[in-house]
């Protein structure tokens, strides 16, 4: 069957987005899903063993039959009268596992992908994808020659040179331990920043989640309970999503200073051409440095504070745990916390648990969420709109 291109009335189309309408009733399980995706950046599937994630992402790849229409950018994949199957449509799936042909070396796995790809594969595109997985040294190498980062990198480098118009990522760190996870993190973040195919990436992982979303879907029982822009997500505090131990916002900075001396880096909030100190700012651990302390005898810190050129108002995110903001109705400087900034809040929410709640700032445009007691919200006499200072004690580049 040919792929068919279906006209959408023009006030409603849209050229550049994955629509996704999908109903599947089992006996045990049903997925009931309404929602769009981007056309461009990473669009994360989020939540638990069994929310649905895989199916969907199967049922949008064409290997999970359900009623429903499926629309990518100007074609119809699924509809009441059409079905396109896996193979007509212009995607690529990594799976949780490499699936790399044993009796082939990472070359002749890439070959095989350049062999069926959907447009001409030339010799630019093949370095292009070899560079931004990182796997020159692996191509004389048979799959059990690879560690499992490097099988996992091949495997995806294999998917891009199938000249895919949508990349479909299934848990593709599940079946690594924790060292070759942060192996194969910064090639995925990569992707992200040099390639122009949109990715649809399932997992459960909240790291992962604040690494690479830009457009997060939580799922729970094969529904959707929160959508949007990753910081418009995480900051909808009255989302099941933002209650427990993992409540926090994931912020776009910039690198404003290094303190050498102390080994510290400062994180800008605003526009670089904007005011540094717009949206407030937080000092962090540099993780460029080593793990040796400096010699501090012999300069002050003040003659070791300063940007590296290469690094002046580089784009980094910083997660911040709402566990390690606490809120204060002065600023105070008897305290070992370094962050403090000044904030009005905008509304507070019930926590998980009956005795906590979930407290959200606004510093500038920038958003912070706090979670405290209910006792230390009726103690500060907290309410929307009361102006205070929000003491970050502890945040993470990601």
């Amino acid at each position: 069957m040919n792929t068919v291109t279906k006209q959408e009335p023009a006030a409603t189309r849209v050229q550049d987005d994955l629509r996704v309408r999908c109903h599947l009733q089992r006996p045990d399980f049903t997925l009931d899903v309404d929602l769009t995706l981007p056309g461009r950046g990473v669009s994360v599937l989020f939540g638990h063993s069994g929310s649905g994630k895989t199916t969907l992402l199967r049922y949008i790849a064409g290997l999970e039959r359900a009623n429903g229409t499926l629309l990518f950018k100007d074609q119809c994949w699924q509809d009441e009268q059409h079905f396109v199957p896996t193979f007509q449509r212009a995607l690529a799936y990594v799976f949780q596992e490499s699936s790399l042909f044993d009796h082939l070396t990472a070359a002749g796995n890439l070959q095989f992908a350049i062999k069926r790809a959907r447009g001409k594969v030339d010799k630019e595109d093949f370095e292009q994808a070899i560079d931004l997985l990182g796997i020159h040294h692996t191509l004389k190498r048979y799959p059990h020659q690879l560690s499992g980062g490097e099988r996992q990198r091949v495997a995806i480098a294999r998917a891009l040179l199938s000249k895919p118009r949508l990349l479909l990522m299934d848990e593709p760190l599940a079946s690594l331990d924790e060292r070759r996870k942060q192996e194969i993190l910064p090639w995925l973040e990569r992707l992200k920043t040099h390639l122009d195919v949109p990715i649809v990436y399932v997992t459960h992982s909240p790291a992962e989640v604040a690494r690479l979303a830009d457009y997060l879907v939580a799922l729970k029982d094969g529904r959707v309970i929160a959508s949007g822009t990753l910081n418009d997500t995480l900051t909808q505090i009255n989302s099941p999503l933002q209650q427990g131990e993992e409540a926090s916002v994931v912020l776009q900075g910039h690198i404003r200073e290094r303190d050498r001396h102390w080994q510290l880096v400062r994180i800008g909030f605003a526009h670089p051409e904007h005011s540094q100190d717009d949206d407030g700012s937080i000092w962090i651990s540099d993780p460029e440095v080593g793990n040796l302390p400096p010699d501090r005898s012999t300069a002050s810190a003040s003659d070791n504070t300063g940007s590296h050129a290469d690094d002046l108002d580089q784009p980094v995110r910083v997660r911040i745990l709402a566990s390690d903001v606490s809120l204060s109705l002065s600023r105070h400087d008897d305290t070992s916390i370094v962050n403090a900034l000044p904030c009005i809040v905008e509304a507070i929410s019930d926590d998980e648990h009956h005795s906590l709640a979930l407290v959200r700032v606004k510093v500038g445009e920038t958003l912070l969420l706090s979670r405290m007691t209910r006792r230390s919200v009726m103690h500060l006499a907290l309410t929307p709109g009361k102006t205070l200072w929000a003491q970050v004690k502890s945040a993470a580049l990601v």
